[in-house]
Parts: structure tokens; C-alpha cells; sequence
């Protein structure tokens, strides 16, 4: 694939690596031409210096037959018109990544349909969401956020008092939120089916908004799990995505953070999770915070050094289980010898996503669902005068092998009833077993 990729700092520089790694034309641009001489030196890519907001520049680098562009400096307005003009001069996909939570918050303003921008990446949500799947869901096979992250899917584990033992699906009557999409059972995985029914011990995946998702857990867990308390060591953007998260769950949240600025606008945006103004450097403040009682404790200073240093103290003082953090690839191997029990690679979670929008014509993303079973998630495009248009969802003539989680049109999500309609310019979100990918994307293709 043709790829360009605007930037070339620490982020883009290890994007560009993978891609040339896996074969791809890629191309690099950055206003700084020490930085582009580095790229040059280290990697087998084209080089353009200039101004990655400057159609000339992205003219030089050759966005109107690329594949994907990546918008990855370290400027969020910078990325966001840059995506856009590459989107316009007739790149197949744009990508901005940003910093700032504000671009992503949809209550406010859609930056991203403002600009016609197919993705809005943040660094540091992302890690967020990668450390909050270590901690509420151990080994899970999905908890991912997608559909602009307005829904998740959510794996739990049916009780053996649940109320839906022995029942066919269509007879549980699920709110018209809620979509059961997979059932795991003696380690084989299937897409849901009507038909289908639930036994003690299956692992079931529910598509949904986190609230509504919560209303029906009941059905399926009669016994929830235990409160946890979780101390998060720095208030940064990735901390503080982090407790956001956990904070409305099962876990009792603490953010250490030793700026009193930051401190004040954690408190004033975070509902439930208390902000302390303390230093974590300091082995005496962790004692009076009795971070040794905690059940997990997580770095994410924003230093690689003070994180791990945090976390070995967090360690000597008795937290149940320790992540962090590690930016830095050359700290990979000494990170479990010093009591880490996970770490999160900011590069290398922005590198899977980066993966997942290397595809050609409707499919805008591909994931992975369960690797050994063959499901994957897909975002596709609806195309003008696709199949899927001509009817309700009850009466396409979809495999078996699909289901449809989400839909996103303009600035709306929402999980498709049987009556809905599909249109030209909508994103659908399904969960696809391997040999019905290619007739699914083929109904919501253009002829």
C-alpha cells in the first residue's frame, strides 16, 4: 500500500519503521530537516521536508494516490488540517492523531465530520484502554471501544444462577440498546445466534453503551465481582482517561498527581475517583497514601524512569499487582525482573491500530476479535447503491456467520433495529466469522 505519513518524531518514526517492515511504500514528511535526515539515514522510505499543513507539501509527497495518510506530529490543530487537506486531495483514508480530549468529546462539537477525518487517534486513550483491559477483564478476549467510542463490547461470564440459563436468545428480549455478539464455549467461539442458548460458564460479548450494558449484566451475573482499589500514579492525559473509565465500574480510583493545577481540573471533571496532590517520587508519600493496600497500582507519569522507580516502591510496599507505563522499547526486557507484572507500550498499541486501517475499499478498520477463532470486527463503509440499502435490516440476505453491532451515521451511534435502513456514507460495525467477510463487504459495497 501507498502510505504517507506526516511527522517524525518518536511516534511516526516507529509507525514508518513497521510499515516498511511489512512491505509497504511509505513516505515521510517534516518540517525539520535534522529530523528528515535521521529518517533518511535509518529507514527505506521517501523523505519530504515541509510543512505538513501546506498543500504543496503534501502534494510533493504524493497524497492524492495514497492509500492511507497518518497525521501524527506532535501539533493537534497542525493534524487535524493536514488529515483534512490530504482527505481532500483524494488520499483513501486520513488519520489525525491528537492530544487534547476535546477533539474527541462529541458533546461539544464532531471535529472529526467537521473535517471529513476517518479516524481521531489519542496516544494516550488508547494506552488508557489497554491498561484498563488488564485490570477489569485479566486475558479477556474483547473488551475494545469502537464506533467512535460512544459504545464498547463488554466479555462476562454467564453464573450458574443466571435467569438466562436454558432460553433461546430472541426469548431473553434484550433492550434494542444491547446486542449479545459471540458466545464462547469449551474454547470455541460462534457469533449469537436467536436460536442459540446460554449454559453456566459461557463467555458471552454484549455490544452496547457502558450504562446500558450494566442494566442487563444482571441477567447474566448474579454475583458480581469484588470492589478493587485502584491508585493511578499521575494525572496526565493517560491517568486521567484511566480513571474515567474505571471510576463508574467496580473500583475504588485514587489520582496522584503533583501538579496542583492538573489536580484542580481532575477534580472537577472526574465523578467518583479521589484526586490527591502528592508527589510519587516520594517513598514516604506512597506510605501515607497506603499504596501497599491497594489492589492495583498503575504508572503513567509520563516518565519512563519515575514510573518504574514508582513502581518498584509500589512493589517493596505490598500493591497486589503493578502496571505501568514504558515508553522506552529498550526497557522491554527488564520491566517483569523488576516486579512489573504489565507494561503498555504507547508505540506499540498506536502501531495496532495503525494496522487495523490497512485495507482497501469499504473496509475502513479490521480487528481481530478472538485470533484462534476467526471472528473479526469490522468498520465498513456504506457505498452508493449498495445491496444493504434496499431493505430493512430483517430482510437483507446477510450470512449467518454476521452480525450487526453498530451503525454510525453523522454524529449518531446506535445499535440497528430490525426495521432500520441503511444509507450511502453510513459506518457499520460487525462482528464476521472469516468465511463471511467477503460476501458481507460485498453488501455494503458499491456495485
Amino acid at each position: 500500500m501507498e502510505i504517507v505519513v506526516l511527522g517524525a518524531g518518536t511516534v511516526g518514526t516507529s509507525i514508518a519503521n513497521r510499515l516498511c517492515a511489512e512491505g509497504h511504500s511509505v513516505t515521510v514528511v517534516d518540517h525539520d530537516p535534522s529530523h528528515c535526515r535521521r529518517v533518511n539515514d535509518e529507514l527505506d522510505v521517501r523523505v519530504v521536508t515541509g510543512s505538513a499543513s501546506q498543500s504543496s507539501t503534501l502534494f510533493q509527497a504524493n497524497v492524492l494516490g495514497a492509500d492511507l495518510c497518518l497525521s501524527v506530529t506532535g501539533d493537534d490543530e497542525v493534524n487535524l488540517v493536514a488529515a483534512s487537506i490530504a482527505k481532500a486531495m483524494g488520499t483513501h483514508r486520513a488519520i489525525a492523531r491528537v492530544y487534547a480530549s476535546v477533539f474527541r468529546d462529541l458533546s461539544t462539537f464532531d471535529y472529526q465530520r467537521h473535517f471529513n477525518i476517518d479516524r481521531l487517534l489519542s496516544l494516550e486513550h488508547l494506552s488508557a484502554m489497554e491498561l484498563a483491559r488488564e485490570i477489569r477483564h485479566p486475558g479477556a478476549i474483547a473488551i475494545e471501544n469502537f464506533a467512535r467510542g460512544e459504545l464498547e463490547m463488554q466479555e462476562l461470564a454467564v453464573s450458574t444462577r443466571s435467569d438466562a440459563l436454558g432460553r433461546e436468545l430472541r426469548e431473553l428480549r434484550l433492550p434494542s440498546a444491547v446486542r449479545l455478539g459471540s458466545i464462547l464455549r469449551a474454547g470455541e467461539m460462534k457469533i449469537a445466534g436467536a436460536l442459540d442458548k446460554l449454559a453456566a460458564g459461557d463467555r458471552i460479548t454484549l455490544i452496547g453503551a457502558r450504562d446500558d450494558i450494566d442494566e442487563v449484566r444482571p441477567l447474566f451475573q448474579k454475583d458480581l465481582p469484588p470492589q478493587q482499589d485502584v491508585i493511578i500514579a499521575g494525572g496526565g492525559e493517560t491517568g486521567y482517561h484511566l480513571a474515567r473509565v474505571l471510576e463508574l465500574g467496580r473500583f475504588n480510583v485514587m489520582v496522584m498527581e503533583r501538579d496542583r493545577e492538573r489536580c484542580d481540573f481532575l477534580a472537577a471533571q472526574l465523578r467518583r475517583a479521589t484526586v490527591v496532590h502528592a508527589d510519587v517520587q516520594r517513598r514516604t508519600t506512597l506510605e501515607e497514601e497506603r499504596v501497599g493496600s491497594a489492589d492495583v497500582f498503575v504508572a503513567c507519569t509520563g516518565d519512563d524512569e519515575d514510573s518504574i522507580m514508582a513502581c518498584v516502591e509500589a512493589r517493596e510496599l505490598g500493591a497486589r499487582k503493578i502496571l505501568s507505563i514504558v515508553d522506552r522499547p529498550d526497557y522491554a526486557n527488564v520491566v517483569a525482573k523488576l516486579g512489573i507484572d504489565h507494561a503498555v507500550s504507547p508505540r506499540k498499541v498506536i502501531a495496532r491500530q495503525v494496522t487495523a486501517f490497512l485495507n482497501t475499499g469499504a473496509v475502513i478498520s479490521r480487528t481481530t476479535l478472538a485470533p484462534s477463532q476467526g471472528i473479526e470486527i469490522l468498520e465498513i463503509e456504506v457505498g452508493r447503491d449498495a445491496p444493504a440499502t434496499g431493505a430493512p435490516l430483517a430482510e437483507l440476505k446477510l450470512p449467518s456467520q454476521c452480525l450487526i453491532g453498530a451503525v454510525i451515521r453523522e454524529s449518531f451511534v446506535m445499535v440497528p433495529g430490525a426495521e432500520d435502513r441503511f444509507s450511502p456514507g453510513d459506518t457499520v460495525v460487525a462482528l464476521v466469522e472469516q468465511p463471511a467477510i467477503k460476501p458481507t463487504v460485498e453488501m455494503f459495497s458499491s456495485p
